[in-house]
């Protein structure tokens, strides 16, 4: 039978020695001093150009940095360093220092449509370099590309856990083609507002459909439920995410109208106001036809997809809500279970259907899943699965324990 890995294992890390800003390169270039740092994505060719000449480089790693010329990097491994430049002629960053943003996937809509957009032209490269089965080159780049993304999302839930602890982090999965408007899209994005106002980091896989409006629930988390109501009915005009041009700029259009929320007393702590301002999604680009996902606060888009769900999954350890879809998320079921079942990240939080019937008569997971929880190793855990056709109940139990 398997166990669970060890506690160290799974627990997020701190890396005090690596460097992903440009605040804090200058803090240590200042000392004299880079030896055994690790140096990540920054643009050391831009004004203030550092002088690396006199700085001690011992044992540094220079990972997917840019210098004002190739001597530098040169000179930089004659005195010791390791240099892992980005790669050249890919459109994304080799290390991405950060998670990206709805601006960033969003960059040249407004001057080149869907097909200009920055998270469009990066899926048409992954297409063109062999998609899920890159050459060796691309796939080298997209490892160190979700490299980056992984090191970045632990950076950004760091503070948030501390604050928080880890039940407070609620994962949203269903059907990517529910259109905009529809019953069970206004439910989510309900649910994403309750839970946002509940101060849940709202998680979801970064897709259209519900996962879309769980994000918009807690991207309008500040604002009352009637403004709500209003974006769902503005988005609705471009129901269906087949439509890219017209999806993606009635998003824009909706993101720009709530720009600005309203000053409301924050209780989440320090930089954290992304939490009820979107939320988090971790999307992939093995799925780059369907159009981005805008209402997250901080997206983190990985190349791999068996990657981004474990990911997703190992945050949520505040609980999922399953509204109704099909292959996709009865697979989403089922690998959740297995972590929960064998408590391979920890104690797990409640597992929430929404819809009754549909989880029952349609698709009866819920005859498989309970008597799979009641047999775990930990104890009968088939007390943990909820159903229920009402959203505010799907919360009460959601924020019951947190």
């Amino acid at each position: 039978m398997p166990t669970p890995p060890p506690a160290d294992v799974i627990a997020p890390h701190t890396h005090p020695d690596e460097i992903e800003t440009r605040a804090a390169f200058d803090r240590r270039l200042a000392t004299g001093s880079l030896a055994g740092l690790t140096v990540q994505g920054l643009r050391l060719d831009l004004d203030p150009v550092p002088d690396l000449t006199a700085t001690d480089v011992a044992g540094t790693l220079f990972v997917g940095c840019r210098f004002a010329n190739r001597e530098v990097g040169a000179d930089l491994v004659r005195r010791g360093a390791n240099v892992v430049p980005p790669f050249s002629g890919l459109p994304y960053p080799t290390q991405p220092s950060h998670l990206y943003t709805p601006e960033d996937l969003a960059a040249g809509f407004a001057e080149g449509g869907f097909a200009g957009m920055y998270d469009t032209r990066v899926y048409t490269h992954f297409r063109e370099h062999g998609g899920a089965l890159p050459d060796v080159r691309e796939a080298l780049g997209q490892r160190l590309h979700d490299h980056g993304v992984d090191n970045a999302l632990a950076d950004a839930t760091r503070a948030w856990l501390a604050t928080h602890g880890p039940q407070s982090v609620v994962g949203v999965m269903g059907g990517h083609a529910v259109p905009r408007g529809s019953v069970p899209y206004r439910m989510a994005a309900v649910l994403g507002w309750e839970l946002a106002r509940a101060d849940r980091l709202v998680v979801t896989g970064g897709g259209p459909g519900v996962m879309e409006a769980a994000n918009l629930g807690a991207f309008l988390a500040a604002w009352p439920a009637d403004e709500l109501n209003t974006a769902i009915d503005l988005l609705a005009a471009a129901p269906d995410f087949t439509d890219h041009d017209r999806y993606t700029a009635a998003a824009l259009a909706v993101r720009q109208r709530y720009a600005t929320p309203p000053a409301v007393p924050q209780q989440r702590g320090p930089g954290l106001d992304w939490a009820r301002t979107g939320g988090l999604a971790i999307p992939t680009w093995l799925y780059g036809h369907e159009p981005a996902n805008l209402f997250a606060g901080k997206i983190a888009k990985y190349f791999s997809n068996a990657i981004r769900e474990d990911t997703i999954l190992r945050l949520a350890r505040g609980g999922i809500v399953f509204a109704p879809g099909r292959a996709g998320t009865v697979q989403e079921v089922f690998q959740a279970a297995t972590k929960t079942y064998y408590g391979t990240d920890g104690a797990s939080g409640a597992y929430v259907f929404l819809d009754r019937a549909y989880w029952t008569r349609e698709l009866p997971v819920e005859s498989l899943l309970r008597p799979l929880f009641a047999a775990s190793p930990f104890g009968d855990l088939s007390t943990t699965v909820h159903l229920t056709d009402d959203v505010r109940e799907a919360v009460r139990v959601l924020t019951a324990t947190a």
